[in-house]
């Protein structure tokens, strides 16, 4: 017998790693409950209960959830399978490659074998190289580059009766439940995997052709909402782009480059593991940013959405009553964060770490760092989105804004905590500072 350790690929079709396993013969599951989840929003963990819910049904009840550190839960595992070969997904964040290693060495000691096949992306993070071996510093040429490189079609689907069980001692519905106290959710995602097939087909049937003209505008259900399942590994990316490869458009080539900046982004993190936290090219003093009583102060009317700056409070609204956040709006709240209240892109990167369902490590901090004019291919610093001109442009008929701020037009809301002219100025006067030699 072999045993598969799920881990960020939390399905049944197009799953290499599970279908490798079930090649060797029967095949017991387990996935670790690690104490690194309850860092997660309840929001997350309830999400993440309901898809293990969803693939232990679909496995005939065989998948093991079990609490504990991934190398002891995926030891005891293997021990109680009698399983010579474990295999795995390759995962390229730094915890991941940590957990992965630490996993290993706990199968050796007892004469077992960890294996790998395949990953979170297209194209896994570390292939895609100059002709001079080096690792893409730019998007545009990386993602030229990743097309020409290419990728596998879909996999096929796993035998759902080729499984043998293992006992679990996670309680899904006591997680799920708990999470939602902790976190309420505003409506639950669909976390099926059949139905997030179904979804996928339905958005490149019917809405792609909207994605170019729409994508930016937050008021129109417009985008794919494949963020959750792509996090949680319900959807392998390749299975995505099979399907809009079908689809000679500008608007499937636009919605490819989307996926593209999320390997660009797991490649860049592969490459330079630091950048979870570290700027990759540092713009500002550190002395610069703003710190103390009033940044937190700031900080705060930030998260909560009551910065006066009605896009900017939406978008945080929006993230706090339902765990996602539209793409454009992302860019503006985080721009806001940075430019306006001179507060470290870490800080705003930690807050959506722990509040965004669809929260992927490498898309995130790297997403960051592009905002902040810190990363590789970044925006640069001056870039500085105006809040009421992305919210003119992008929310015309200001229903999303409506939506997600009933008070907006009552003497209940508050005024714009700050003059945006103003704070652009300071953020520009900072990047010159931090541009000028060091004395001595």
């Amino acid at each position: 017998m072999t045993l598969w350790w799920a881990r960020r690929d939390l399905r049944l079709a197009d799953n290499p790693a599970l279908l490798q396993a079930q090649a060797d013969g029967p095949t017991a599951a387990a996935f670790a409950w690690t104490p690194a989840l309850h860092l997660w929003s309840g929001r997350r963990r309830a999400h993440l209960a309901r898809v293990l819910w969803s693939l232990r049904e679909d496995t005939g009840g065989a998948l093991a959830i079990r609490r504990g550190a991934a190398a002891d839960v995926i030891a005891a595992a293997a021990r109680e399978a009698d399983a010579p070969v474990v295999w795995a997904a390759r995962e390229h964040t730094p915890s991941g490659v940590r957990e992965q290693d630490a996993v290993q060495r706990a199968l050796h000691a007892e004469g077992r074998e960890l294996r790998f096949v395949g990953s979170p992306y297209a194209i896994a993070p570390g292939r895609v190289l100059k002709t001079d071996g080096t690792p893409y510093q730019v998007f545009t040429p990386f993602s030229r580059a990743w097309r020409e490189h290419g990728w596998r079609s879909p996999a096929g689907a796993a035998d759902p009766q080729r499984f043998r069980p293992l006992d679990s001692d996670v309680d899904l519905d006591q997680q799920a439940a708990h999470g939602d106290t902790a976190d309420p959710l505003e409506s639950r995602h669909e976390f099926r995997e059949s139905q997030v097939l179904a979804d996928l087909h339905s958005f490149v049937d019917s809405d792609l052709p909207r994605y170019a003209a729409e994508r930016d505008r937050p008021d129109l259900d417009s985008t794919s909402h494949l963020s959750v399942p792509l996090a949680y590994g319900q959807l392998h990316p390749r299975t995505v782009l099979a399907l809009t490869g079908q689809v000679r458009t500008d608007a499937a080539r636009m919605f490819e480059s989307e996926i593209a900046w999320r390997e660009f982004h797991g490649d860049v993190l592969h490459h330079h593991p630091s950048a979870q936290r570290e700027s990759l090219t540092p713009v500002m003093p550190e002395d610069a940013w703003a710190t103390g009583r009033e940044a937190d102060a700031s900080f705060l009317a930030w998260r909560r959405g009551e910065t006066g700056f009605s896009l900017v409070d939406a978008g945080m609204r929006q993230l706090a009553a339902t765990g996602i956040m539209h793409n454009r709006v992302r860019m503006v709240t985080a721009s806001f964060l940075v430019k306006d209240l001179h507060l470290p892109w870490q800080r705003g990167a930690d807050h959506f770490r722990r509040s965004l369902l669809d929260y992927d490590h490498a898309q995130n901090q790297l997403n960051w760092q592009w905002v902040a004019g810190t990363g590789r291919d970044a925006a640069p610093f001056f870039r500085v989105f105006n809040p009421d001109v992305q919210a003119d442009r992008f929310d015309p008929d200001r229903r999303y804004r409506q939506r997600w701020i009933p008070e907006l037009d009552t003497p209940g809301y508050p005024m714009p905590m700050l003059d945006h002219r103003v704070e652009r100025e300071v953020a520009l006067a900072h990047l010159r500072q931090g541009k000028r030699p060091s004395k001595g």
